[in-house]
């Protein structure tokens, strides 16, 4: 596959403490690749330096042959055009005062789209996640698991080329784990979406990821593909950690 964003030499320090150390990672155009690791590990703060809400203390990183910064120069120097290509949902997402509808064109009005455009664009994200006919109705009467399908057509629905999912399914029951992980499935294959995931679900990595990166102590021990890292993972402490025994 394709490099889509790579990660050089990355480190991330909030005051003293070092949160992620001399990180290097490759995305591929079109993956699932989930990034897993015990809480506290920098999994969040890794996706956040991804979607430039934060800003790191040291490496850069490239997306589409592009270099975006240096851990020193400001201000981020691109980030504004290539920010518009990429959505971040979180575990927790905003849920607005107002229709499903209106929800899910926020992005695309603050963008100035055309009134047609986002109808058709709305209607299309919607019937993606399962949400086709609920326009109208009031956002914060849904469901759990509805609002957060609703949050993953506001997050879709301007077609980013790479789609941060945080923790996504972490407060959801079965069925609703298993709506969002076929909504996941539906946006690579129809969309050709990137899809970069943070999850504690082991299980879930193995039905819908095809590589998997392991953060630990704010350390990406290994990077391997979804078969190699269940069968034949290449440190120690990952096959530890898949095994749930305490490591850190």
């Amino acid at each position: 596959m394709q490099e889509l964003f790579r990660i050089e030499n990355l480190c991330m320090a909030f005051g003293e403490k070092e949160v992620l150390k001399d990180i290097n990672l490759e995305i591929r155009r079109g993956e699932i690749f989930a990034l897993i690791g015990p809480s506290g590990a920098g999994k969040t703060t890794l996706l956040r330096i991804l979607n430039f809400f934060e800003k790191p203390t040291g490496g850069s990183l490239v997306f589409e042959g592009m270099r975006l910064n240096g851990a020193h120069e400001t201000p981020y120097l691109n980030t504004g055009t290539t920010r518009k290509k990429m959505s971040l949902l979180f575990q927790a997402p905003a849920v607005f005062n107002t229709s499903v509808f209106d929800n899910v064109a926020y992005g695309l009005k603050v963008r100035g789209i055309d009134k047609r455009i986002i109808e058709k664009k709305v209607t299309s994200a919607l019937n993606i996640v399962g949400l086709f006919g609920v326009e109208k109705q009031k956002a914060r009467t849904l469901s759990a698991g509805e609002a957060q399908r609703m949050a993953f057509a506001r997050a879709i629905v301007y077609d980013p080329e790479l789609l941060l999912l945080d923790e996504p399914t972490a407060n959801l029951d079965p069925a609703n784990v298993a709506k969002i992980e076929e909504i996941i499935r539906r946006i690579r294959i129809e969309r050709g979406t990137t899809i970069v995931i943070a999850t504690h679900n082991i299980p879930q990595v193995r039905r819908i990821a095809d590589r998997v990166g392991i953060l630990l102590n704010g350390e990406l021990i290994e990077v391997n593909s979804i078969e190699g890292i269940f069968t034949a993972p290449k440190d120690a402490r990952s096959a530890a950690f898949l095994k749930g025994e305490m490591i850190y």
